[in-house]
């Protein structure tokens, strides 16, 4: 089982890994044996969230944003009996729902803590809904700006903070709020059975991306910026991010990092022993 990390042991290993030119990986994982092969991949965090749950057992991710499930139960008690227990060295990190009104974040995160986790995302976010809905959202109280406390209360707490964000000004809120690591997000990733075809190309990726980059590295040039979703899916995909975008530390994978592989590897088993012949 892993142990947890304090936040300055996390921001160490990080930079050991830019400095030596090795871009970082956050593998997001949904079930024990994705997180345990994550690591075994050389992923330099795990971090669990509703999201994975869904993507793992065979459905949407989406479905994390729906009120299906309680999303911050979900990921307490994936870290607790699914990924922490299989991990041996690194940390893993809670994806939480910062918009959620029915929790005290000081009282819950102090849970988090006692799990064992190192770390925190704010995943479900409100960085990935526009439109009406977003608007009405944000009226009634369910604002991004939830999930900007919370991380200013896990950062005061000793947590490693990641932090989805959609534009330079949510990066900035998040910055503000003390995250170590903020996530340029171009939405849901494309490709294997259940991924979007709606989705943020490539080429508009760089855009996105850089403009986070620029106003993150100005104002704390220390920041990790990773970046996550769209079109990017193979890590030819990643590496074209890494060469057009200046400052670009990694990249943080979903689908990419479990659903695909699976998806893939576990079809063309079946289909090799499904080849087998009896003798007739």
């Amino acid at each position: 089982m892993v142990k947890r990390y304090e936040r300055e042991e996390i921001i160490e290993r990080l930079k050991t890994e830019v400095d030596q030119g090795r871009a970082i990986f956050n593998a997001f994982a949904g079930t024990g044996i994705s997180a345990k092969f994550s690591e075994a991949g050389g992923s330099d965090m795990i971090t669990t969230h509703i999201l994975a749950r869904f993507r793992m057992v065979g459905l949407s991710s989406m479905a994390g944003y729906l009120s299906i499930a309680d999303a911050n139960a979900v990921t307490l008690e994936l870290g607790k009996r699914d990924i922490i227990p299989v991990i041996k060295e690194v940390p893993v990190f809670a994806g939480l729902l910062g918009t959620d009104p029915t929790r005290n974040m000081e009282t819950f995160l102090d849970e988090i803590i006692a799990a064992g986790f190192s770390g925190l995302l704010n995943c479900p976010t409100i960085a990935l809904i526009d439109g009406n809905f977003r608007q009405v959202l944000e009226e009634t109280g369910l604002t991004f700006d939830k999930e900007v406390e919370m991380t200013a209360i896990a950062h005061r707490k000793g947590l490693y903070t990641t932090a989805f964000v959609s534009n330079p000004e949510e990066a900035l809120k998040m910055l503000d709020a003390g995250c170590n690591n903020i996530i340029a997000h171009g939405g849901n990733t494309s490709g294997g059975t259940i991924g979007s075809t709606t989705v943020t190309p490539l080429d508009e990726m760089v855009g996105l991306v850089q403009g986070i980059i620029d106003v993150v590295k100005d104002k704390k040039p220390e920041t990790i910026v990773t970046c996550h979703g769209g079109a990017t899916v193979t890590p030819e995909d990643v590496q074209y991010l890494l060469d057009k975008c200046n400052g670009l530390d990694g990249y943080v994978g979903g689908s990419t990092a479990e659903r695909l592989p699976v998806e893939v590897s576990i079809t063309a088993a079946i289909k090799a022993f499904k080849d087998t012949k009896i003798k007739i």
